[in-house]
């Protein structure tokens, strides 16, 4: 790869062979860490509760192996969420990239020690960008805790929801109990 900064083309190829998976912020590219088992256990598991329960909707659960496309009209940006759910329609023709989603209804992230700050900040002012996109859920990977920002209009609120509260994702038309999204992780260290 060549040096910094890049194009967004140049990196969307150079990411088909990579070894290690970065994102992208107008024309710089970040390596990303590696995930904790509680991280990855609560990825699997939220996947899995979305993915069972959108069967046959024309929705699509991805998991952190998706890009997608994020910012506004002057940035571009690309970031690996750890689950993303797209849904497509009839008259939705084939995507620009099958490397890329750009109109993601729900991202949602774990957070980490090192990438919460990030997660919190940069990538919520860049996601709730995105037209398409209604909801955006943090989820604690230490305590039961969760903290869904849903787009009301053209502004965004924040739930914060703990153990013994009710998720209602309504983008996806899914509710269940927060606990129920941690139910494989309880004692795992």
């Amino acid at each position: 790869m060549k040096t910094y900064p890049i194009t967004a083309a140049e990196y969307l190829e150079a990411e088909k062979t990579a070894e290690v998976k970065r994102e992208f912020v107008n024309g710089y590219v970040y390596a990303m860490v590696d995930a904790s088992r509680r991280h990855n256990l609560l990825t699997v598991s939220l996947a899995t509760l979305l993915n069972t329960h959108l069967q046959g909707t024309g929705c699509q659960v991805f998991v952190y192996d998706m890009k997608v496309r994020a910012g506004g009209k002057n940035d571009t940006m690309f970031f690996y969420p750890d689950v993303m759910v797209a849904c497509s329609h009839p008259s939705d023709k084939t995507p620009k990239d099958s490397y890329v989603e750009e109109t993601p209804k729900l991202i949602i992230e774990v957070l980490s020690p090192s990438t919460e700050q990030h997660d919190r900040l940069s990538k919520l002012a860049t996601y709730t960008q995105i037209a398409s996109l209604e909801e955006y859920l943090l989820v604690d990977q230490q305590d039961m805790l969760v903290d869904l920002y849903h787009r009301s209009g053209e502004q965004w609120q924040l739930t914060q929801l703990r153990n013994g509260d009710q998720l209602v994702l309504s983008s996806v038309g899914l509710e269940l109990p927060v606990a129920d999204i941690y139910q494989e992780v309880i004692g795992v260290v």
